[in-house]
């Protein structure tokens, strides 16, 4: 397995020089939590960075976005964000001895097939939501991807594994996830 995933997508979704659109505006925070995510997918034997990965290496990186997700807790658990921050990242920890087996032989977003021989870098999920990430952060007026951003495209697909995650642990992900002109007018 190779340490150093790169992103395949169609040049649509690649900012220069290959990159996902987001690496243009990634500050070091998100820079840590792809690298983090990077980590995640060579320890856990993939070839590409699915959406739970970034959701975990996000959670672990970046103070606002635990701080969002303990905001958007569903139900009586909404009096305890920390508990909420905690039961996500336990069940992102699971992934390899349990929760996460299913997914071990299928790409993200690709109709759950197997992957092809030799493909690396981001499952197609995962490149949509960091190029939402650059919407949000974009109809917000910044220069770079907040984690609040990510936190919110990893959550707005119903489909990804993040989102899968995060309904686990009790979190409406469209909490989350509000259309990128709600975040706009916000």
């Amino acid at each position: 397995m190779r340490s150093d995933i790169r992103p395949q997508a169609t040049s649509r979704e690649h900012g220069r020089g290959g990159r996902p659109a987001a690496a243009s505006w990634a500050g070091p925070e998100l820079r840590a939590v792809i690298a983090g995510a990077r980590r995640r997918a060579h320890r856990d034997a993939e070839r590409q960075i699915d959406t739970a990965h970034l959701l975990h290496a996000l959670l672990e990186c970046d103070a606002g976005a635990r701080e969002a997700l303990g905001r958007a807790a569903n139900g009586a658990a909404a009096a305890d964000p920390a508990l909420r921050v905690a039961r996500v990242l336990a069940y992102l920890a699971q992934r390899s001895i349990g929760y996460g087996l299913r997914w071990r032989s299928t790409v993200e977003g690709a109709a759950d097939r197997p992957p092809a021989a030799g493909s690396t870098g981001y499952s197609p999920c995962a490149l949509i939501a960091l190029t939402d990430a650059v919407g949000r952060a974009a109809a917000r007026g910044a220069g770079r991807i907040e984690g609040v951003d990510l936190l919110g495209a990893l959550a707005a697909d119903p489909d990804a594994r993040a989102a899968e995650v995060l309904r686990a642990a009790g979190v409406d992900p469209a909490r989350l996830a509000p259309p990128a002109a709600d975040v706009a007018e916000g």
